[in-house]
């Protein structure tokens, strides 16, 4: 006679081969989760983000790196009405590709823009890297202020539409930009789309945040960045990280976080 006690194990095994896909197959699969990627002021897909959409694609989410009207070879081409389109026209190609939470993140400029996007359009979640470029804020008013109410005096005598040369500045560095009154006034109004302040308190409270605020960022970001967190809708998955890194590494630093925050935010 053979022993009892193999039986019930072979038995036992058979039992569970046979549940295990009926199991595997009851475990509800991850959403797909698909994040658009914006670049800082005269940058590019192939700049700074560059490390960072190559990495969330290698991690398996679907990306959409996008060149941007602020960008060094569009140099404000298209006003923020039109940027905000190729946003939401870049967010429903991920969803067709099978995305089912969505994200928007942005590097420098890109974060303020994302700010200012997040606060009128529907989002799973938004991660701004190193935010800067607050129009509002009084030392960018003094480097373009000027121009800004030449473009307010050219819209108003109906020639907003004509292209001039207006100031731009970055970093304590000034020079200039070839584009209409109309479309650099929608970019430089301190009270317009790229005030930060302004659309930190328009963001949803349900809108998950993640602020990344590297150590070694420009002195006057870093004095701002508390400030920058606390304007931030208050909810349990707003975060600060603060990775050992700089204005311009920031993006590549933060793709393990990024990754990790946005898989925690997409599976409540």
């Amino acid at each position: 006679m053979k022993p009892l006690l193999p039986y019930f194990i072979r038995s036992a095994l058979f039992v569970l081969a046979l549940a295990l896909p009926f199991a595997a197959s009851a475990q509800p699969s991850p959403p797909v989760i698909g994040i658009v990627i914006m670049h800082g002021k005269g940058g590019s897909p192939d700049g700074l983000v560059r490390t960072l959409a190559a990495g969330l694609e290698q991690k398996g989410y679907q990306v959409a790196n996008l060149e941007m009207p602020w960008s060094r070879k569009r140099a404000y081409d298209k006003d923020v009405a039109a940027a905000e389109q190729e946003v939401g026209t870049a967010l429903n190609e991920l969803r067709g590709k099978g995305a089912k939470k969505l994200f928007v993140a942005g590097h420098s400029q890109g974060a303020v823009f994302a700010l200012h996007y997040a606060s009128k359009h529907p989002l799973d979640g938004l991660i701004i890297i190193a935010p800067g470029g607050n129009v509002a804020h009084a030392f960018y008013r003094q480097q373009v202020g000027t121009s800004v109410s030449r473009a307010r005096n050219l819209l108003a005598s109906g020639k907003g539409n004509e292209p001039g040369e207006f100031d731009e500045s970055e970093g304590g560095k000034n020079w200039t930009v070839h584009t209409t009154a109309a479309v650099y006034l929608s970019w430089f109004d301190p009270d317009g789309a790229m005030n930060q302040e302004k659309s930190s308190r328009a963001l949803p409270k349900s809108l998950p945040v993640l602020h990344v605020a590297p150590t070694s960022d420009y002195p006057a970001l870093l004095r701002a960045k508390q400030q920058m967190f606390d304007a931030l809708p208050d909810h349990p998955l707003k975060k600060l990280y603060e990775p050992s890194s700089d204005h311009r590494k920031a993006p590549r630093d933060s793709v393990d976080e990024i990754a990790r925050w946005a898989a925690e935010v997409a599976a409540r």
